[in-house]
């Protein structure tokens, strides 16, 4: 449930309720300001001098009662229902995310969900899925069930109700990305394998808010959140067109691994999947060992990299160098943007930082401004 306690809340659903203020303005209205508070507060003048942010989107706070109630209501009826409201500000919200251009400001959860897992896999495919593509899809997530990985899908007929079920089955969480509002389970027929998911330690997660009125286009949107939150995403079945394949497009514009199960030539529902294939804008799956060598898993428990962060002396660095360190640990390899994003700093200070670790041999610069552990 949302925190009451939580004064800076109100502000930030208020700020993202207004029109036209999109992740890239709304993150640039917090970078300038502080906080959502701060954008309210502060006199026309200075608001109108942020880049972007003209005397028109100054003008709009005069109708700041109207979004603090509406903010209000919304906090009033997710506690009621049970539903956590995530800002991007909050600690809870998904790191993995954070670093895309397109990513939701504030998310609505229920169930005890863990957006940070270790491991993270989004398995996806036809809502028309072939007794074939429903049994490669619980092979491959009874094979990832020594990996410990969180299974992410859409609750959708087909591919993705398979792998929910077959996550539970194999005592694995797993995360039901919704195109409607956490309240209103689509399709209904489903809601007792997402009460299934938030008792076995998954859960639900939307970007819309309670009583939001479902909409087509609400759900290719929602395949952007699908893909931002996974290491890697396997498309099982697919035909030329569909969801999948927007999923599998977003994953690989967002540099993610991208797999795909090859398919029979006559059959259909291979198309989209073999296509993927000949693009080179996915992997051919065989296998774990797959996903072993593209994102450098092993069979051990994802929470020894906590064991290895303690096996550093990390009394000699300062904070934000240990918290380079323990990102890249569980990470890998990351964008200078991307730790600037996940840790809240200046790239100035992160860049000094980085260059103290590389003369320590700890970590090392790749192309593209991107940096991984030595070791």
């Amino acid at each position: 449930m949302p925190n009451p306690n939580s004064e800076d809340l109100i502000f930030e659903l208020a700020l993202n309720l207004i029109p036209k203020i999109g992740p890239s303005l709304y993150r640039n209205i917090l970078a300038y300001t502080g906080s959502a508070r701060d954008f309210f507060d502060l006199p026309v003048g200075k608001i109108s001098k942020i880049p972007r942010v003209n005397k028109k989107f100054a003008e709009i706070r005069k109708d700041k009662d109207q979004y603090f109630k509406e903010a209000s209501d919304i906090i009033n009826t997710c506690q009621k229902k049970g539903i956590k409201i995530l800002t991007f500000s909050s600690p809870e919200f998904p790191a993995r995310l954070k670093v895309m251009d397109d990513c939701p400001m504030v998310l609505y959860t229920k169930g005890p969900v863990d957006l940070n897992p270790s491991r993270s896999v989004a398995i996806v495919g036809t809502r028309n899925a072939t007794e074939y593509g429903k049994n490669i899809t619980k092979k491959i997530i009874e094979d990832l069930s020594p990996y410990q990985t969180t299974i992410i899908s859409g609750l959708a007929y087909g591919v993705d109700i398979e792998a929910h079920k077959t996550a539970l089955a194999t005592n694995l969480p797993t995360i039901g990305v919704l195109g409607s509002s956490v309240d209103q389970i689509y399709p209904a027929f489903h809601k007792s394998t997402a009460d299934q998911m938030m008792e076995n330690g998954g859960g639900l997660i939307s970007e819309y808010p309670p009583g939001t009125v479902m909409h087509p286009s609400n759900f290719p949107r929602r395949n952007r959140i699908i893909s931002g939150i996974s290491d890697a995403v396997i498309v099982v079945e697919a035909a030329q067109k569909g969801g999948a394949l927007i999923t599998a497009e977003i994953a690989f514009s967002y540099n993610k691994e991208v797999f795909a199960v090859p398919g029979n030539l006559l059959s259909t529902y291979s198309e989209g999947c073999n296509n993927l294939i000949k693009s080179m804008k996915a992997t051919i799956y065989t296998g774990p060992k797959d996903l072993e060598e593209a994102l450098s898993w092993s069979k051990e428990n994802p929470s020894a990299t906590n064991t290895k962060t303690k096996m550093l002396d990390l009394s000699k660095y300062n904070e934000e160098e240990r918290e380079i360190l323990k990102i890249l640990l569980e990470r890998k390899e990351l964008e200078i943007d991307q730790i600037a994003i996940l840790l809240n700093v200046s790239i100035s200070s992160l860049a000094s930082n980085l260059l103290n670790l590389e003369f320590e041999g700890l970590i090392k610069s790749l192309p593209g401004k991107k940096y991984k552990l030595t070791q």
